[in-house]
C-alpha cells in the first residue's frame, strides 16, 4: 500500500511543498512516482518521514537530519531510544506539574512550602538524551562541565543575558515589528553571538551554524518551553522568521 504526497501531507500535518522539498534533497525520496507526476510514498518511506518530523521537532536541520539518519540506520532501535526519551520528556513534565499544583495549593492554603518538593523537574540534567540525540554525548559533557564550571557571578550573567534577549524579542513582537527590519535583525545578531557562546552545539563549536540556527528557529514555536520565552507562540513565530532570515542572508 502507498500514499499519495497530498494525503501523507494532510495524516503528518505538514504540505506538499516541504515533502517536495525533503525529496529534492534526498531526505526523503518518494517510493514511486505515478504517470501523472504525482508522488507516492510507502510504509519504509512513512517510517523514515515519521523520524524526520520527531528530529526536526529536537531542534534538528535537514543537514543534521540527514546525517542522523545516514549514520543511524537500523530504525527500529532509533525509533525506540525515540521513545525512551518521550516517555523521560512524559515523566518529567508530570512531576513539574506535580509540583507547581503544590505550590499553588500551599499558596492558596496559606502552607509552609516544601523547597524540595517545590522544584521537581526541574533539574537541567534530564535534558541529557535530548542533547545527546541531537548532537551527540559529547556536546552534553562539554555543555554541562562549562556551565559547572562557570562561577555563580558569571552563572548569573549568562542567565541576565538571556532574559534580557528573551525580553527585547518578545518587546519586539508586541510592537509588530518586521521580522526582516534591522532592529529585528540586530536581535537575530545577538542571539546567534549569544549561542556562539555554548560549548559542544554547532554554534559554539564553528559546526553547521546555520542548520541548527534554522532549527532552533522551528523549535522555538514548535516547542511550548521555548515559545514562552518569547511571549508565546506568535512571539515565538517572530523570532523564527527573524532568525530564519538572518540565516539565509549571514551564515
Amino acid at each position: 500500500m502507498d500514499w499519495s504526497i497530498q494525503q501523507i501531507a494532510k495524516l503528518a500535518g505538514t504540505t506538499s511543498r516541504a515533502l517536495r522539498h525533503y525529496g529534492d534533497i534526498g531526505l526523503l525520496p518518494p517510493s514511486r512516482t505515478g504517470a501523472n507526476g504525482y508522488r507516492y510514498y510507502d510504509e519504509r518511506a512513512l517510517v523514515r518521514l515519521q523520524r524526520i518530523l520527531l528530529l526536526r521537532d529536537l531542534g534538528l536541520g535537514l543537514t543534521q537530519i540527514s546525517a542522523v539518519l545516514a549514520r543511524e540506520t537500523d530504525e527500529r532501535r532509533a525509533l525506540e531510544a525515540h521513545l525512551e526519551w518521550l516517555r523521560g520528556e512524559r515523566e518529567r513534565i508530570g512531576r513539574q506539574i506535580a509540583a507547581v499544583t503544590g505550590t499553588i495549593r500551599g499558596l492558596e492554603e496559606q502552607e509552609e512550602l516544601m523547597a524540595e518538593k517545590m522544584f521537581d523537574g526541574f533539574d537541567h540534567t534530564p535534558y541529557k538524551q535530548e542533547v545527546e540525540q541531537r548532537w551527540g554525548a559529547d556536546a552534553y559533557a562539554r555543555g554541562d562541565a562549562w556551565w559547572r564550571g562557570m562561577s555563580d557571578d558569571d552563572r548569573r550573567g549568562w542567565q541576565e543575558r538571556a532574559a534580557a534577549l528573551a525580553h527585547d524579542w518578545a518587546a519586539a513582537a508586541a510592537e509588530g515589528v518586521d521580522p526582516a527590519s534591522e532592529r529585528a535583525q540586530e536581535l537575530a545578531r545577538r542571539h546567534v553571538g549569544w549561542l556562539r557562546g555554548i560549548p559542544g552545539t554547532p554554534a559554539g563549536d564553528r559546526g553547521d551554524v546555520k542548520g541548527y540556527v534554522q532549527g532552533l528557529a522551528d523549535m522555538y514555536v514548535a516547542d511550548e518551553r521555548f515559545a514562552r520565552n518569547y511571549g508565546g507562540v506568535d512571539g515565538a513565530a517572530f523570532v523564527r522568521d527573524a532568525l530564519r532570515i538572518h540565516a539565509e542572508r549571514s551564515l
